[in-house]
């Protein structure tokens, strides 16, 4: 992780000798050599990052080269600072130059001093560095078993492999896997185990492996750890004795000094016409494979090969190659968690009631982890189950107990090889998820934002620093790092969250490396230099008087009131990077923001602000502005001054009946000079004669695109601004009234890579361009009042996923034809005021899950054909008749149950007093409306129950 605190600081440096540094005088060869010093131990950083956990002196030597790296970075922006003001103009700015200039000589020779100083401790490091170079080139050579490598990885395989005792919940995915073994290709497969650490992937393949059925059907059965082989020649030797071993010939001669080439052939030639099952555990990266696979013959045989891993690409590439398996494994279910840790906590007992609730928070923290759950039992077991007071302590001081308590060792050696195994452009990315709190919903794109503020993003060629931000997202999750929490019905990911306990380890690290201070509670540990910190709950857990001149990041979570920054931090907070005010009592903007010339994020998402004054354009950094659900509906004229700006959010919703009036905000000027913009949301277009709209087609790289109180005379140069956002993956347009026309039928040249389209507004016929956009997954449509039935034309439509129409078509029939929407997954159909009947063929919306239909009052019976929707799960009726209803009660005569009874959920709903009621069918049945107790869901195999 300090590689990139040393990148961040000789990006700065390099700029600055860039632009050349006469203005700080004498400090130029002082600047020079500090740069020198950091680009010559850049690549060693990279090492013992990775290896400082196990050794102290060079865990002391990184910690005092990232506290140079901050110290320097903090002394140039403070002099930087200096040098940005405005000084006016007229005989007052003449006299404050004046005064600047003064204060500036001071200042260039306060940061010669401190860079002098600086660098004075910077060659008092090359001793150390010289010796624990050679140390470090000893361990990566692997010319020791006791190598610093070495022993960090050896304690992995103990870690994972449970004793019989611990084997719950393994019998179904065992009972799975050994059929997959056996069923498919005669071709030799792939079956990859997936999953984070500590899932028992390694426990559950090695009973599989020793199981008497699978012995018997595969005679050739070797198991390869690869983690402990940290080189590939080593790994391929092991396979080799170990075959030979088991075919019970001898190994071949000069084994010992083979070459990769020759050894894969040795294997390959053994393996020829043998059915054989090779197990490769731990696989980390793919090369690991890549440097097997041509050894394991493609020999027709029935051959198996099993990995695990917690890398999921691993595990999905190597699948795709063989056309194999892949089996994720999931935490254990909480029933199953109960039985181990009773199990193993009181001998098979049951839990004494004054533990139960203690209990059941522990075994919420393990999240079905299996080592977890073992390893925190093996402390319980000690404790006195007499004494609720020391079991309360282990709940209190979790995190602690990780880090201190020696039974707990091997679970927090499993986790943190995960992120030591990071690559370092990673690390940061996701130490930065300590700062949020247990249970917070980490948001996709919010946290994107955030990391490129901090500056974690490193520029790619050809990819935005958005694009690169996904990538590092995937990456984490490909390495079971976190976890998705939400996503969208078009499958977009919209949050995260990290698995508890690997959240209290990171806190750990990020409190070790100085990365963050967390303000939860009175107790709170705050370092000498606080870089980031996260307030949780109030702003009395700050502590008075606190230093603060190197904070960078400040957040709150779950802070009610008002936050004051003058009052909270009466001293310099002048270098922050990073303000999320988000959620707090905030009334107004905070005037000290002004001062904050290095701030690149601002968020007051949420809050009571109303108005933002002229002096945020002085922000000259900022890139992104989120004022979502404020009461915000002006932007002054001085916001077109930030020119960094990449996300500007300015909007709220309020909910009515069934839908919600979107408010955006106002601006004047040339919007066009924004040209870094990727996300506006929402600019109302009924302002400075139209103009607004000609200046959106200047905003080439704009992703996602927001546009309120369209008319119909804007439609000939909105579709000419629409035709220049060739970037462009979300549009959402919305006209001034429902009854005006939204006019798109001048857009010739839609963009090809839009994503999602939300379209509201009567359309006189639907844009003849929307079925060109191969790229759309998702449609929304509504007011459009069509004559034509849409579905003709967005039925062949091949990546659509999530289709929404409301008040869309006047016809009485809409036929989803046989062929149609072949990736559909959620449908919904909403105030079709004509529509009295909906026709499926069989082959159409082959994958589609769930279907709502609302406030067709015309509609008399469910769709005919449903019952070849057979993946649908969920059918819902939103204030519909209650004759249709009653058309699936089974002792009707005619009834549609039949149709339905495979749908796992069916239910119906009416809103009233602004809120969803579930209908009771048993009521409707008897003629009443009375609603069932809210979010009740009619499960299908209840309905005829309930009808009766």
């Amino acid at each position: 992780m300090t590689e990139i605190v040393a990148n961040l600081l000789l990006d700065k440096l390099n700029r600055l000798l860039e632009k050349g540094v006469e203005q700080f005088g004498g400090i130029r060869e002082e600047v020079v050599y500090v740069r020198g010093e950091l680009e010559r131990i850049r690549a060693f950083l990279r090492v013992a990052d990775a290896l400082e956990e196990t050794d102290v002196e060079l865990k002391v030597w990184v910690k005092q080269v990232r506290d140079i790296a901050h110290d320097t970075e903090d002394v140039l922006d403070q002099f930087t600072l200096l040098q940005a003001h405005d000084h006016g103009n007229g005989i007052y700015g003449s006299l404050y130059k004046l005064s600047c200039c003064i204060k500036n000589t001071k200042a260039r020779l306060r940061v010669a001093s401190e860079l002098q100083g600086i660098n004075s401790r910077i060659k008092n490091m090359t001793a150390a560095y010289k010796r624990l170079q050679h140390k470090v080139n000893v361990a990566e050579q692997g010319s020791s078993s006791t190598t610093v490598g070495d022993m960090w990885q050896n304690r992995r395989g103990d870690a994972l492999l449970l004793d019989k005792t611990d084997l719950v919940g393994i019998e179904k995915p065992k009972e799975k896997l050994i059929g997959w073994l056996f069923h498919g290709s005669s071709m030799r497969e792939v079956v990859s185990v997936t999953g984070m650490g500590g899932m028992g992937k390694t426990t559950l393949t090695k009973q599989v492996f020793d199981d008497p059925v699978v012995k018997k059907h595969f005679k050739l059965r070797v198991w390869i750890t690869v983690s402990q082989s940290f080189r590939i020649v080593e790994l391929l030797k092991d396979m080799v004795q170990q075959l030979f071993k088991v075919t019970r010939r001898p190994v071949p001669e000069g084994v010992d000094s083979m070459s990769n080439d020759n050894l894969k052939t040795a294997i390959k030639e053994l393996l020829h016409k043998r059915r054989y099952l090779i197990v490769l555990d731990d696989v980390w990266h793919l090369y690991e494979w890549d440097a097997v696979k041509y050894a394991l013959p493609n020999n027709s045989c029935g051959s198996r090969v099993m990995l695990t891993t917690r890398n999921s690409e691993v595990a999905s590439t190597t699948s795709i190659e063989s056309d194999g398996k892949v089996y994720d494994l999931k935490p254990l279910p909480l029933e199953i968690s109960w039985d181990l840790f009773r199990g193993k906590t009181f001998k098979g007992n049951s839990c004494p009631p004054h533990l139960e609730e203690i209990c059941n928070y522990i075994i919420r923290k393990c999240e079905g982890l299996p080592l977890a759950i073992v390893a925190i039992c093996g402390v319980l077991a000690t404790k006195d189950k007499r004494r609720i007071d020391e079991w309360d302590m282990i709940v209190r001081s979790l995190g602690a107990e990780i880090e201190g308590n020696d039974k707990l060792q091997d679970l927090k050696k499993v986790l943190l090889l995960s992120f030591n195994d990071l690559p370092y452009y990673l690390k940061s990315c996701f130490l930065y998820l300590s700062i949020f709190p247990e249970d917070h919903p980490i948001e996709h794109m919010r946290l994107i934002r955030l990391w490129m503020a901090e500056g974690f993003i490193e520029a790619k060629e050809g990819k935005t620093l958005e694009d690169v931000a996904e990538d590092y997202i995937n990456e984490l999750l490909n390495r079971s790092l976190i976890q998705v929490a939400e996503t969208t019905n078009d499958g977009r990911v919209k949050s995260f969250r990290v698995h508890d306990l690997l959240r209290e380890i990171i806190i750990s690290k990020s409190r070790d490396q100085n990365f963050a201070a967390i303000a939860k509670d009175q107790n709170t540990f705050w370092p000498d230099k606080v870089r980031r910190l996260a307030i949780h709950n109030t702003l009395q857990n700050v502590p008075q008087n606190r230093s603060v001149s190197q904070l960078r990041s400040l957040f709150m979570f779950g802070v009610v009131e008002k936050p004051s920054m003058q009052s909270l931090f009466p001293g310099s907070i002048m270098l922050l990077k990073v303000l999320d005010l988000r959620n707090t009592g905030l009334k107004r903007f905070p005037v000290e923001i002004v001062n904050l010339y290095y701030l690149k994020y601002l968020s007051l998402s949420n809050t009571k602000v109303k108005t933002i004054p002229s002096f945020i354009g002085k922000l000259q950094n900022l890139e992104t502005l989120d004022l979502k659900h404020c009461c915000v509906t002006d932007l002054p004229d001085e916001i077109l001054k930030l020119q960094q700006l990449r996300h500007l959010l300015v909007y709220r919703y309020e909910f009515v009946s069934y839908s919600h009036i979107k408010y955006g905000f106002k601006i004047k000027g040339e919007i066009g000079v924004l040209r870094f913009l990727q996300k506006l949301c929402f600019v109302e277009a009924d302002q400075c004669g139209g103009t607004i709209i000609s200046e959106l087609g200047k905003l080439n790289q704009l992703r996602r695109l927001g546009i309120l109180k369209l008319r119909k005379e804007d439609g000939k140069a909105l579709c000419s601004s629409i035709e220049k956002l060739t970037n462009l993956r979300a549009l959402s347009l919305t006209t001034i009234e429902e009854d005006e026309i939204l006019d798109l039928q001048h857009l010739s040249a839609p963009p090809l890579l839009l994503q999602r389209l939300y379209l509201r507004g009567v359309l006189e016929t639907l844009p003849h361009w929307i079925p060109s956009l191969h790229s759309l997954v998702k449609l929304y449509l509504k007011g459009s009042r069509l004559k034509d039935d849409p579905l003709v034309f967005l039925q062949s439509m091949p990546n659509l996923v999530h289709v929404e129409l409301c008040e869309v078509f006047d016809g009485d029939t809409l036929c989803f034809k046989a062929g149609g929407f072949k990736k559909l997954k959620f449908l919904g159909l909403d105030k079709l005021d004509e529509l009295r009947c909906i026709q499926v063929e069989v082959g159409t919306m082959p994958c589609v899950e769930n279907l709502s239909i609302q406030r067709c009052t015309l509609l008399e019976k469910v769709p005919s054909g449903i019952e070849y929707l057979t993946n649908l799960k969920v059918l819902g009726f939103f204030d519909m008749p209650a004759d249709l209803i009653m058309t699936l009660n089974p002792e009707k005569e005619g009834n549609d149950y039949g149709k339905v009874a495979h749908i796992p959920e069916v239910y119906s709903t009416y809103w009233r007093e602004g809120g969803w009621e579930v209908y009771s069918l048993e009521s409707l049945n008897e003629g009443e409306n009375s609603p069932c107790p809210r979010d009740t869901v009619i499960k299908s195999h209840e309905l005829q129950t309930r009808l009766k």
